[in-house]
């Protein structure tokens, strides 16, 4: 049911004509919704918000709130949502500050209730993200990750692609791609096999990320090491390339093995 009069929406909004619009919700003038979208009763949609097609945006929603950023001087940043992304009950996705003037959440996304995603986060194309998730500012996220409820992500940490990451987990180091990790304190546990067959990656290529992670977790050499006889000794591909690349260029160091 769309009840448009209820809700306390600006003029100067830009909104497509077939988006629903339910009651009590709040929009406000500097705000883009695209079509399709559905905004659910008492969401608030505030300055700076970017919201593409076919979104479904929760009741209790809060989409474009200022950062909690000590450094924030009210300068002009966005807060933008992607095509078919879909944020439940009570989520908050803050808007960027000057470091990076944006949070992008992408494509394809569900991020459930209660979860926080902060200032100058980049989530990328088909996360899931389960409740009460707390994304800290300026952490990257990349397509495929799912993040277990509960999860507590430390700013500026770098998590890879088709990830799985086990339910209240404190993440205070980046994660390669491929991985599954959890346990306290986070660790590698393996690879992610489950979600990687449903994304259809063959078994010749679950056993090249597979050898290319005994090098860095299981040969007893330091990471420098590790990656350099991996270039060394296996033959190039996607998936081996990729991982290489991820921990050569962490800046907080990678999760370890579990003991």
């Amino acid at each position: 049911m769309e009840n448009r009069n209820l809700s306390c929406i600006h003029p100067d909004a830009k909104i497509a004509e077939n988006v629903i619009i339910g009651p009590f919700v709040t929009i406000e003038a500097d705000v883009e919704i695209g079509e399709g979208t559905e905004i659910q009763s008492g969401a608030v949609i505030l300055n700076g918000s970017r919201i593409g097609k076919n979104c479904r945006i929760h009741s209790g929603a809060v989409i474009g709130g200022l950062p909690q950023d000590l450094k924030f001087r009210g300068e002009k940043t966005y807060a933008i949502i992607g095509n078919n992304t879909v944020i439940r009950e009570f989520a908050t996705i803050n808007r960027g500050t000057a470091s990076k003037g944006k949070t992008v959440i992408g494509d394809n996304c569900l991020i459930m209730a209660y979860c926080h995603v902060a200032h100058d986060c980049l989530l990328h194309n088909n996360i899931i993200m389960s409740n009460a998730c707390q994304i800290a500012g300026e952490v990257e996220i990349e397509d495929y990750a799912v993040i277990g409820g509960g999860t507590l992500v430390h700013q500026f940490t770098h998590i890879g692609q088709h990830i799985m990451l086990q339910g209240g987990s404190h993440v205070n180091k980046d994660i390669p791609p491929y991985a599954m990790v959890g346990r306290e304190p986070i660790s590698y546990i393996g690879i992610n096999v489950v979600g990687l067959r449903r994304r259809g990656f063959t078994p010749e290529q679950l056993g090249r990320i597979q050898e290319t992670y005994r090098y860095i977790y299981f040969s007893d050499l330091n990471n420098t090491d590790a990656l350099n006889k991996i270039e060394d000794e296996t033959q190039s591909s996607p998936e081996r390339d990729l991982i290489v690349e991820f921990v050569r260029n962490s800046t907080r160091g990678i999760v370890r093995a579990v003991n």
